[in-house]
């Protein structure tokens, strides 16, 4: 059985909200952080409903090249994938198109890549959230080595925890691979935490830095899917998925917006 303690090795969040080392973090508005950002690039949302009754999800995805635009989400199981909006004009599939979202039992996989694949497949043979990802690294995009962003939720008996990840290359270097793992057991209610690939647009672009942002979770399912989508950089947004789970029943409800129709 997958225990909270196999989340990950870097629990940087106290239940009372304060860093390891008493400093305080500071919780930031989501809908601040996106409309101040023209590109984040891909960005996770993972966190608990101010009632502390459901687990919340968002991933969004954004684009520069034509290529990278040209995506949709659709549904796949319990997940989701991506998919070219007009095929005749996908010119390279290798980082554009995967499965984002997948469930392993009582288990959420959210990533920005086809890592969603490795993680699924090696945490069926009971490896760790965490080895499954020593076996990747960041993407081969030259000159930008996108980071590869991941988190995954475990709900069960009314418990929830989930984890984030990041793995980039070291300040751009693609000899070295950077692996940072982030835990959250027994999350506060209200809560959530943001992680993205870019710090901003730019040539090459500038990775993600420092650990995931506090940021706060509405009740309403919708509100929360509107702010982000509205907060999106009207001309980089492509795609969103909202999910929110039940934490005591595992029922789930999810919404997805494309910008292609």
């Amino acid at each position: 059985m997958w225990k909270a303690d196999r989340l990950g090795s870097m629990d940087k969040v106290r239940p009372d909200g304060f860093l390891n080392g008493g400093k305080a973090m500071n919780m930031l508005s989501l809908e601040q952080e996106l409309k101040g950002n023209a590109y984040p690039g891909r960005g996770i949302v993972i966190g608990r409903t101010q009632d502390g009754k459901k687990a919340a999800i968002a991933y969004f995805i954004m684009g520069r090249s034509e290529n990278s635009r040209n995506r949709v989400f659709v549904e796949e199981g319990e997940g989701i994938r991506t998919q070219a909006f007009d095929p005749s004009k996908l010119s390279d599939p290798s980082l554009i198109i995967y499965a984002p979202v997948r469930v392993l039992g009582n288990k959420t996989i959210v990533t920005n890549g086809d890592q969603t694949d490795t993680i699924y497949e090696l945490m069926d043979k009971q490896m760790t959230f965490e080895q499954a990802l020593r076996t990747r690294e960041f993407e081969p995009d030259a000159p930008n080595y996108t980071p590869r962003i991941s988190g995954i939720l475990h709900i069960e008996n009314g418990m929830y925890n989930y984890a984030m990840s990041i793995l980039k290359s070291n300040h751009g270097n693609p000899d070295a691979c950077n692996r940072f793992t982030f835990a959250y057991s027994n999350p506060a209610a209200g809560e959530g935490h943001f992680i993205h690939t870019y710090m901003g647009d730019g040539n090459p672009l500038p990775s993600f830095e420092g650990e995931p942002k506090l940021v706060g979770i509405p009740n309403d399912m919708e509100e929360f899917a509107n702010t982000i989508w509205e907060s999106l950089n009207e001309e980089n947004k492509v795609s969103l998925f909202i999910r929110f789970i039940d934490i005591e029943t595992g029922a789930y409800q999810s919404k997805i917006f494309n910008k292609n129709k």
